[in-house]
């Protein structure tokens, strides 16, 4: 097997989460509902959720629906969210919560364990890059997350106007980082778009399963964090 040169990375759920967390917002629009949740309820409902905005992403991406699509989306999304809780609502209903959802503060930032991580591998002589389907420029991504200085570049969907699993935006990281498929390691949370991509385009894919949601995988290698990602790497270029 060729030496490992490159280690990309999904950006949401790998790299950023909510902040506040995911299940503090939900708990907050909730309220005018009589809902409550626990934290690994939301988790639950994120695993589903996510997955379905994998899926749909895959078929139509989300970025390219009118706002009435894009409404019984989010309406699902959050069906599923609360499904995952432990609450079962009809569509309309979920769509006045996600509305709410949508009302309150947050951001995506990057999780605490992220930058050391990134420095580290990049002190090894690594390539580090990120490919997100996020509908951003790359040079806004690493900016508004404060990536930029810690990777060596990022691809994003909304400049190369295809999401993951696509393989055309794996081979436009590869491109800027210089180096063939089988040189470049890919790291993200969702089995369809960054483990089923990235074996589709060639990279060895890595799952980071920060919220446990797949705790009995076996078919690629699995870490729950930095430390264990980085520890993975020096495992596979020591081979």
């Amino acid at each position: 097997m060729s030496e490992l040169k490159a280690v990309l990375f999904d950006v949401y759920g790998t790299l950023a989460g909510f902040d506040p967390p995911r299940e503090q917002i939900q708990t907050q629009a909730l309220e005018r509902f009589g809902l409550k949740v626990t934290a690994s309820g939301i988790d639950a409902g994120y695993h589903m959720a996510d997955e379905f905005m994998t899926l749909q992403n895959s078929t139509k991406p989300v970025r390219t629906m009118n706002g009435n699509e894009q409404w019984a989306f989010f309406a699902r999304f959050e069906q599923l969210v609360l499904q995952g809780a432990g609450h079962e609502v009809d569509l309309a209903h979920a769509g006045e919560i996600w509305s709410e959802v949508r009302k309150q503060e947050y951001r995506i930032t990057l999780l605490p364990d992220v930058i050391d991580g990134l420095e580290s591998l990049r002190e090894t002589g690594l390539i580090v890059g990120v490919v997100s389907n996020m509908n951003s420029t790359s040079q806004r991504l690493c900016d508004d997350l404060g990536l930029t200085g810690h990777v060596d570049f990022a691809v994003t969907s909304g400049e190369t106007g295809v999401e993951k699993p696509d393989r055309r935006i794996f081979e436009a990281a590869l491109l800027k980082a210089d180096v063939s498929a089988d040189e470049a390691a890919f790291v993200g949370d969702q089995l369809e778009s960054d483990i089923f991509g990235a074996e589709q385009a060639g990279l060895r894919p890595i799952l980071i399963d920060r919220y446990n949601g797949h705790a009995g995988y076996k078919s690629y290698p699995r870490v729950t964090d930095m430390e264990s990602t980085i520890a993975l790497i020096a495992e596979i270029r020591s081979k």
